[in-house]
């Protein structure tokens, strides 16, 4: 690959020109630094530890094939200064990743997986973020990809406007809840067993219904349960629930 150079938008005199080059061996540990960096500074406004991964597996990457890693960085006073990474692959990295390939095939998606993106706070809102997804989006259509795929964070407001300015959309999303828990004794107060071969009675969950911008998932149909117009039967108290339970604290 050549390197290629952009000018990002800058109030100074003389604008920085951004340079993309493949990583080296020699930018290793360098590169490592920076990337901790930049998640340092993601993490200060989301409930979710974003991190990239272990150094370990950080140099292992570097050593598999299939697998870009571009440095992004500028030159000034005879130094060189990283500013941007992106790491991107074929295939689904690592045993650590939960994403699932098949859901990709089914549509007939051939992503190419964009696994770290990273640039300096000094140089977010300055055409860098564009730039590196230039980049990306060219290598995919180079290698026959349909789309880009990526994961981040839901409540990191920042990043996702940025991606959905740039047609990207929601497919899945692991979701967060909480519940406020009330103050009680430490121990639960006895509780009677259902009648053995019995059903136990499970009050109904209300199922919480997650949006997606996923435009093929918006246009499949679901159906709907039809209400019910038997009487509900009456319960039957099994013997075991209508006897006092004991309150022996022994098993």
């Amino acid at each position: 690959m050549n390197a290629t150079r952009t000018a990002l938008k800058s109030g100074d005199d003389v604008e920085p020109e951004v340079r993309i080059r493949r990583l080296h061996r020699r930018d290793l540990n360098r590169t490592w630094e920076f990337l901790k960096q930049v998640f340092r500074e993601v993490n200060r406004t989301t409930v979710e530890y974003q991190r990239p991964r272990s150094k370990k597996r950080f140099l292992e990457v570097y050593e598999e094939k299939g697998i870009e890693q571009l440095l992004f960085v500028v030159s000034g006073s005879g130094k060189e200064q990283i500013v941007g990474y992106a790491e991107c692959a074929l295939a689904i990295l690592g045993t650590d990743n939960w994403m699932n390939e098949r859901y990709f095939r089914m549509r007939d998606m051939r992503p190419l997986f964009v696994e770290e993106l990273a640039v300096h706070p000094d140089f977010q809102g300055r055409g860098l973020g564009s730039f590196v997804l230039d980049q990306l989006e060219h290598l995919a259509r180079l290698r026959g990809c349909t789309h880009l795929v990526l994961e981040v964070a839901e409540n990191n407001n920042h990043a996702l406007k940025f991606y959905r300015t740039r047609s990207f959309y929601k497919l899945d999303a692991a979701v967060f809840l909480a519940k406020k828990v009330v103050n009680d004794a430490e121990l639960l107060p006895p509780r009677p067993l259902s009648k053995r071969g019995a059903t136990a009675v499970v009050e109904p969950v209300a199922p919480v219904v997650l949006p997606t911008d996923d435009p093929q998932a918006a246009t499949q149909t679901t159906s709907k349960a039809r209400p019910s117009t038997k009487a509900p039967r009456p319960k039957r108290t099994s013997a075991a629930g209508t006897r006092k339970a004991k309150t022996d604290t022994k098993p």
